[in-house]
């Protein structure tokens, strides 16, 4: 049986914790992107032929389109060094004591089973390419409620996931999209009946285990009607040497009066390319609310789109991005106004230092029958010192003149003033810098559910200390 090195783990510890590794022996993995690679993994996943024909034309895909021409530069990501598909022998569990020894206890230092047991409906959690354990609670199961790996549901589900599956993002939306439907491994797949609300969220939680490996898990969430959700995501790998790639893919389709909040901590290390794509559908009355942390990562491409097609469609986005040392967090999110009486609200802060780069972009498009819609968006960054970076890059398209809408942006220093009065009241600057920081986030983290607003202020700590990554 393959162990977990614990050497470096101490308890009061945190970034420990996240840099626990196991170094299992017995994976099969696989580099790069060929035809032959791709069916094999398609084999082994005993998928149907209308499956292996989307990863197919992903690979053309992949290699037609060209990089964005614009945010990080990425041009040294070779997809041939990457690991692109690493596989433990054990396939997935659905009991706890069933998923190997040295996988298990990874997550238990990271508290998986303990939050699933005190807070939550259901449980997944995916490391490296597959998922290794998923588990729903019996009545949700009784009441028509599916939360499964996304593999599993393919084999289950054919004509739903059928129904759903590169509807939200289509194959040719970009290189790293079509790059993922190549490879997509693992992820989960979540469907609400109609008039089904849950009063406790379902959690997915992505450990990216493997030095020079990437990841690509797919999320695929229906919210049918009059129903209500909350989903929750966890993400995080160890530091490495190496390069490592997460090009994961999240599709949602909340139905006519529902509701979906779905809410992310991305604590990834300094060695990862975050380049995850986002996309919701959401129809009449129905409302999506975007919650989300981005820690950690050397580069970040994420920009969630919501597309509001019904009257009364609604989206609230809350974001906060943490660049450090060698970090470039581009962040941002889409939206589209397609119906009339519908809104959209964004808080946005972000903070840099020892020169991160943290960048915020909006892209906003209202269509002339979107009458009568509302769009409010703020977005505040604050910079720890002289050689950090922020910008704020909006772009709006307004096609109707029956619209309110606002746009508010600032960036500013952290005031010397205010660190000098806390020192006078007996904190180091340390200490006066933290409050400050903490006190300027607070509001991004009372969206979170109470453990990940928990795990967020010990994110921001473990930023301030330098020791993340």
């Amino acid at each position: 049986m393959a162990k977990t090195d614990i050497t470096k783990y101490v308890d009061d510890d945190t970034r420990n914790i996240y840099e626990l590794k196991s170094h299992n022996t017995s994976l099969q993995k696989e580099y790069g992107l060929t035809k032959s690679l791709i069916e094999k993994i398609s084999s082994e996943k005993r998928e149907p032929d209308w499956v292996l024909d989307i990863r197919l034309k992903a690979i053309h895909a992949f290699y037609e389109l060209k990089d964005p021409d614009w945010g990080p530069d990425i041009h040294y990501l070779d997809i041939n060094k990457i690991a692109t598909y690493v596989k433990p022998v054990q396939g997935e569990a659905r009991r706890w004591e069933d998923v190997p020894d040295d996988i298990r206890e990874v997550f238990d230092k990271l508290g998986i089973p303990e939050s699933e047991k005190e807070a939550l409906a259901g449980s997944g959690a995916q490391f490296d390419s597959e998922i290794v354990y998923h588990n729903l609670t019996e009545d949700l199961k009784k009441k028509g409620v599916i939360y499964t790996s996304f593999d599993e549901a393919i084999r289950l589900y054919p004509d739903l996931v059928k129904q759903y599956f590169t509807k939200a993002v289509p194959i040719y939306d970009h290189k790293y999209i079509a790059l993922h439907y190549a490879l997509f491994s693992g992820g989960s797949f979540v469907y609400i009946p109609k008039n089904t609300k849950l009063d406790r969220p379902l959690q997915s939680y992505f450990r990216l285990n493997a030095p020079g490996a990437g990841q690509f898990e797919h999320t695929l969430i229906v919210v049918d009607e009059e129903s209500e959700l909350q989903f929750i995501e966890g993400c995080s790998a160890p530091g490495y040497n190496e390069l490592n790639l997460h090009a994961g893919c999240v599709e949602l389709f909340v139905k006519k009066n529902s509701t979906l909040r779905f809410s992310t901590i991305e604590n990834w290390s300094r060695n990862m390319l975050n380049l995850n794509t986002k996309k919701c559908f959401v129809e009449e009355g129905g409302k999506i609310e975007w919650i989300m942390g981005s820690f950690g990562s050397k580069v970040s491409m994420l920009y969630p789109l919501s597309v509001l097609n019904g009257r009364g469609a609604r989206c609230e986005f809350t974001n906060i991005s943490f660049a450090g040392k060698g970090q470039n967090l581009d962040t941002g999110l889409k939206v589209i106004h397609n119906a009339p009486q519908t809104s959209t609200f964004v808080n946005a802060k972000s903070i840099s230092k020892d020169g991160g780069i943290c960048t915020f972009r909006s892209n906003v498009h209202v269509k002339k029958q979107a009458i009568n819609s509302k769009l409010s968006l703020s977005c505040e960054s604050l910079m720890l010192d002289n050689i950090s970076r922020s910008d704020t890059i909006p772009v709006d398209t307004i096609e109707t003149d029956q619209v309110t809408f606002s746009h508010e942006a600032k960036i500013g220093k952290i005031s010397d003033q205010a660190i000098f009065y806390l020192m006078s009241r007996g904190l180091t600057e340390e200490e006066a810098k933290g409050l400050i920081v903490r006190g300027f986030a607070e509001p991004i983290a009372k969206a979170f559910p109470v453990e990940y607003a928990v795990e967020m202020n010990r994110l921001i700590d473990l930023e301030l200390e330098g020791t993340i990554g």
